[in-house]
């Protein structure tokens, strides 16, 4: 029993991360921003983002379940703080409306997931695992940000300084 109240907890953990995207949403200022043919559809994100949360979450666990807290801390606290960089770049985005800000950040949360992956694959080879499809969505989703903040430079900044 211990250990599903540990494994709600990662989920919850997890998708807390994605509460700043009911937060900040996209709204009108995204809608008028040139974005590159290549972007997927709307309804995607949220699928996919769904997806790889449970799946954060699940990992986090796996960890947890395998060394506990105190035998994983550096792992569990690196992956602790790539939440809170996944958390962190919808607010820079979305609600400070700063693409090449968030662009600088998802770099930072790249390196963060990149880390925890490496870290967790010791302790638990299918808790690293886990996090490959987080990684490859994110380097995406960096492509993209990069994209629309190269397409929109001057419209950004000019907005920004308001």
């Amino acid at each position: 029993m211990h250990s599903l109240l540990v494994l709600v907890a990662f989920e919850v953990a997890s998708f807390a991360a994605a509460a700043t995207g009911v937060i900040f949403r996209p709204g009108d200022w995204y809608k008028q921003l040139n974005k590159p043919r290549w972007r997927p559809p709307d309804w995607l994100f949220a699928l996919v983002w769904a997806f790889l949360y449970a799946s954060i979450g699940l990992s986090g666990w796996l960890v947890w379940q395998e060394a506990g807290i105190a035998g994983a801390a550096l792992p569990l606290g690196v992956y602790a703080v790539q939440l809170l960089l996944n958390a962190a770049w919808t607010p820079i985005f979305f609600g400070l409306r700063r693409p090449g800000l968030a662009a600088v950040e998802i770099m930072v949360l790249w390196a963060a997931i990149l880390a925890t992956t490496v870290m967790f694959h010791p302790v638990n080879a299918a808790a690293a695992l886990l996090l490959v499809p987080y990684l490859a969505w994110v380097s995406f989703a960096a492509a993209l940000n990069l994209s629309i903040w190269r397409r929109n430079r001057s419209k950004t900044l000019s907005q920004s300084a308001r």
